[in-house]
């Protein structure tokens, strides 16, 4: 096990992304001693990714079989990056002889306390609404048929269990991107789970199969978890206006990030939409902004068309902000400083509804 060697009372005040990463484990009948000589040469091995901090492994004191394995990383980036990659597979291999079953968990660190040192992290949801969204290409020249097939099919059973309902999906696209983001009360994983064993949405998925840049076999579950842990988009900030806001239209824009800003990119976006909330701009009802590395994608709730508030809709208010964007994203000839200029970029960056659904009394 890894240890921190520095206390946690001289440690730096926690940045809004450290990420709490638990793995939990259920070990096959006599394969502990395998699994504890894996988990040796693996955690060295995970100790000099960038990003990872430390480690822990714990065994039940109830039942011997159940293990937990917690990593924490600087920021849920290098972790999503490193456990989408051929070397993290390659990694794990030795420990999926020992495994029975496994499930993974990822968790914001929101609070940290230590004797009388508060270190606070991210603002916590409140709505008990968890949001995620997936993102993927297909071929070029197959865009048209893949947003027909896209907006085409059945909705599926909005109950999951007692405990988790989905209560909104809503597909874009531009050129031959696709954002799929989600709303759900409860378990995400339960309800991924659900939908993937929905015919209506097996139909959909192998229809689209043919047309997708990065191949995948579902049938296979190797294959169908590394194509949606590559196409994992996090929310990293939500924000959304008190009260009731009426009648809102739902726009998502896709960000021309230069390389090695996605996270700056998300931050400034994240500040300005809770800005505009504080503020009480009547436009903005809520706003969420997912990230992965350099793909930034934020979706807005708006009570107002968006050229008739480029900025708001583009997610910066004010020369500053629109100076701290406009270096960190592909302008491409776009001039922010003028009002018609944000216009055309936020239309530039804007994407194509394909479908936007919600369960009844959501």
């Amino acid at each position: 096990m890894t240890t921190l060697t520095e206390p946690v009372s001289r440690r730096p005040g926690l940045t809004p992304s450290r990420l709490r990463v638990v793995l939990l484990c259920d070990i096959m009948d006599g394969a502990q001693q395998r699994f504890l000589q894996a988990y040796e040469q693996l955690r060295h091995q995970v100790a000099a990714v960038p990003g990872h901090v430390t480690d822990q492994l714990c065994q039940s004191i109830e039942d011997p079989s159940q293990w937990l394995i917690t990593s924490e990383w600087e920021s849920a980036q290098p972790f999503l990056a490193w456990v989408d990659s051929e070397a993290h597979r390659a990694m794990v291999k030795p420990l999926h002889g020992c495994v029975r079953d496994t499930r993974s968990l990822r968790f914001s660190i929101m609070r940290e306390t230590t004797g009388s040192e508060t270190y606070d992290g991210p603002e916590p949801v409140l709505d008990g609404t968890v949001r995620h969204a997936l993102t993927f290409t297909v071929k070029p020249g197959s865009e048209r048929e893949v947003a027909r097939i896209l907006a085409g099919y059945s909705s599926p059973a909005a109950q999951v269990d007692e405990h988790t309902r989905l209560c909104r999906t809503s597909l874009f696209m531009r050129g031959n991107r696709v954002v799929r983001s989600v709303e759900v009360a409860g378990d995400l994983g339960a309800a991924l789970r659900h939908v993937a064993m929905q015919p209506e949405v097996r139909a959909v998925e192998e229809a689209i199969n043919p047309y997708l840049e990065q191949d995948r076999d579902l049938g296979d579950p190797e294959s169908a978890r590394a194509f949606f842990m590559h196409a994992a988009l996090p929310a990293v900030h939500h924000v959304a206006a008190d009260g009731e806001p009426g009648a809102v239209t739902r726009y998502a824009l896709l960000y021309p990030v230069r390389p090695g800003c996605g996270a700056a990119v998300a931050g400034l976006l994240a500040r300005q939409d809770r800005l505009a909330v504080e503020e009480g701009n009547p436009a903005l009802a809520a706003a969420t902004v997912f990230q992965r590395e350099d793909t930034v994608v934020r979706v807005v709730d708006l009570t107002a068309a968006p050229e008739s508030v480029p900025a708001l809709a583009l997610g910066v208010v004010g020369p500053r902000a629109t100076a701290v964007l406009a270096r960190l994203v592909e302008l491409d000839g776009h001039d922010l400083r003028s009002g018609a200029g944000t216009a055309r970029f936020a239309a530039e960056c804007s994407m194509a509804l394909v479908t936007d659904r919600r369960a009844k009394d959501a």
